[in-house]
């Protein structure tokens, strides 16, 4: 499957709102286990309004991963560093999308001379973080690191 890589538009919004949407009410139950407040408090943020100003930030990185012209998943970071999204559609898990999204991220940091990449990850990507060389410094925790 060809997974396309480009920086996100106004014009991704919906599509890109709903995937990151999808991606966390469907994907991330380990987590959030289905409690309607604990949803809540992560898709809160994750609307049409804050897509527009997550890509009009000058400090930050916001990426889309297409297949054959459809948004399946969203990857945000900081310009120091510290990445802030990575979530696929379910209908694109375990094909490379989140994967694809972080090697775009990673060389975009380095382009920007950042050493170090770091995020807080799920429950549910920790493993796929730990595999991509992410580690913690402090056993069992979910915040992670990794030098770029």
């Amino acid at each position: 499957m060809d997974i396309q890589i480009r920086g996100g538009t106004a014009a991704d919004a919906a599509e890109a709102v709903n995937a990151l949407r999808r991606s966390i009410a469907e994907l991330c139950v380990a987590d959030h286990l289905n409690d309607p407040t604990e949803l809540d408090g992560w898709l809160r943020n994750k609307t049409v309004a804050a897509w527009r100003q997550w890509i009009a930030r000058d400090d930050a990185i916001v990426l889309v991963a297409e297949r054959d012209s459809k948004i399946v998943g969203v990857g945000m970071a900081t310009l120091s560093g510290e990445i802030l999204l990575n979530y696929v559609h379910p209908e694109a898990r375990f094909e490379g999308v989140s994967k694809a999204i972080l090697e775009a991220i990673e060389a975009k940091l380095r382009l920007r001379n950042v050493q170090r990449c770091q995020l807080e990850s799920t429950v549910t990507a920790r493993l796929f973080y730990e595999r991509c060389g992410f580690h913690s410094e402090v056993e069992d925790s979910c915040f992670l690191s990794k030098p770029l």
